[in-house]
C-alpha cells in the first residue's frame, strides 16, 4: 500500500513538474497580451564575426539597453550548412516563443538548392529590420570601368570570367550577380562562380586568381579606400549614403533594370500564436524607430526596411518565387 501511495506522490510531483515547465516554456498571459517568462535565446545561424551574428547580438543589445524587452536575450552562434544545422535547431524548438533567430535570403536558397530540408515555409516570420545590397568590384587595374563593360565581355563568352563569393553555387553571392547579369543580357547559364567558403574570396581576387568578387557592399569599403579594387556597381534601387559608398554607382543608373536585396529580420520557431507574434512585432518596431538603432545602423551601413508580421510573410512568398524561377533556370533545383 504504502508502495502505491509513493508511485502514486512521485507521478502528481511529476505531473506537476510538467506542467510548470509547458506554462514556463508557453510564457504568461496577461489581459489578452502575451510576455516571455523566461530569457528569449537568440540565435546566430553562423559563426562569430557575420551579418547573422552582429545582427543578432546589436538588435539584442539594444532591446536589453534600451528597456524595450521584458527578459535577457543571450545570443548563440548555431554555424554550418548556410544556416542548416541552425535552422535543423530551431525546429526543434516547435511551440516555445522563447527562441527567435535572425535570416537573410539564404533561409530561401539553401533548400531550393537541396542543402537543407528546413527553410522560410517551416518558420514563422516575426518582422524584418535592415537591408543590405551586393556590391561587383575587380581589381583596381582590371580592365572594366563599370558594369557594361564587363558584361559586354561576358555577352561574347560568359565562361572566360569568373566570379567569386563566400557562399555556395545557388546560394546569395552566386544569385545576387546572376540576377543582375540576366538582366543585362548574359548567358547565366553559362557564368564560372568559384565559392570560397574559406574566407579567401577576397585574396583570390586581389592575387589575380579570378575576376570579379560579389559580395555585401560593406565588404568591399576598405580595399577601395586601399586603392586595391573598384566597384563596378551595386544592387540597390538608388545610390547609398555614406563615406565611400556613396561613390558606388547602381546597376539601375546603368541602366540595367534590376535590383537584390539582402533584406535581413527575425523569425520565431513554427507555430506561434498570434499574441506571441505581436509581442517580437511591437519591440521590434519600437527597435527600429529608436535612435539608437538608427546609429547602429550607420554604423554598420545597413539600410532601413521595416516589415511586420504579415508584411513579412507577403513578402517572402514573392521573393520564394522569384528565386525559384532563378535557380530553376541554373538548374540547381533540388
Amino acid at each position: 500500500m504504502k508502495k502505491m501511495i509513493l508511485a502514486a506522490a512521485l507521478l502528481l510531483c511529476m505531473v506537476m513538474m510538467s506542467a510548470c515547465s509547458s506554462k514556463e516554456a508557453a510564457g504568461i498571459y496577461k489581459d489578452g497580451k502575451w510576455m516571455p517568462s523566461k530569457p528569449i535565446e537568440v540565435v546566430a545561424t553562423a559563426g562569430a564575426g557575420g551579418g547573422w551574428d552582429t545582427t543578432a547580438r546589436m538588435v539584442a543589445q539594444t532591446l536589453e539597453k534600451d528597456g524595450l524587452i521584458d527578459q535577457r536575450m543571450p545570443v548563440i552562434n548555431k554555424p554550418g550548412g548556410g544556416g542548416a544545422v541552425g535552422w535543423a535547431y530551431m525546429m526543434k524548438k516547435e511551440g516555445n516563443p522563447h527562441n527567435i533567430f535572425v535570416s537573410s535570403p539564404p533561409i530561401i536558397l539553401v533548400p531550393l538548392n537541396g542543402q537543407s530540408k528546413y527553410g522560410v515555409d517551416d518558420f514563422t516570420p516575426l518582422s524584418n529590420l535592415i537591408a543590405d545590397y551586393a556590391a561587383f568590384a575587380v581589381r583596381a587595374d582590371a580592365k572594366w570601368d563599370d558594369l557594361n563593360d564587363l558584361f559586354d565581355d561576358m555577352k561574347k563568352d560568359p565562361s572566360k570570367i569568373s566570379v567569386v563569393g563566400v557562399s555556395s553555387p545557388g546560394s546569395m553571392d552566386h544569385i545576387q550577380f546572376i540576377k543582375i547579369a540576366k538582366a543585362a543580357g548574359v548567358d547565366v547559364t553559362k557564368i564560372k562562380y568559384v565559392s570560397d567558403q574559406d574566407g579567401g574570396a577576397l585574396t583570390q581576387l586581389l592575387n589575380g586568381s579570378v575576376d570579379v568578387y560579389s559580395a555585401g557592399t560593406s565588404e568591399t569599403i576598405e580595399q577601395v579606400r586601399a586603392g586595391k579594387i573598384k566597384v563596378l556597381g551595386v544592387t540597390s534601387p538608388e545610390r547609398l549614403k555614406g563615406d565611400t559608398l556613396e561613390d558606388f554607382p547602381t546597376a539601375i543608373e546603368q541602366g540595367i533594370n534590376e535590383t537584390f536585396v539582402n533584406w535581413r529580420g527575425f523569425f520565431g520557431p513554427p507555430n506561434m500564436d498570434e499574441k506571441q507574434i505581436q509581442y517580437y512585432e511591437e519591440r521590434l518596431k519600437k527597435l527600429n524607430d529608436s535612435p539608437e538603432w538608427k546609429k547602429i545602423r550607420e554604423k554598420y551601413g545597413w539600410n532601413e526596411l521595416y516589415m511586420d508580421s504579415g508584411e513579412y510573410k507577403e513578402f517572402l512568398k514573392k521573393e520564394n518565387d522569384e528565386l525559384y524561377k532563378l535557380l530553376d533556370e541554373l538548374k540547381l533545383i533540388r
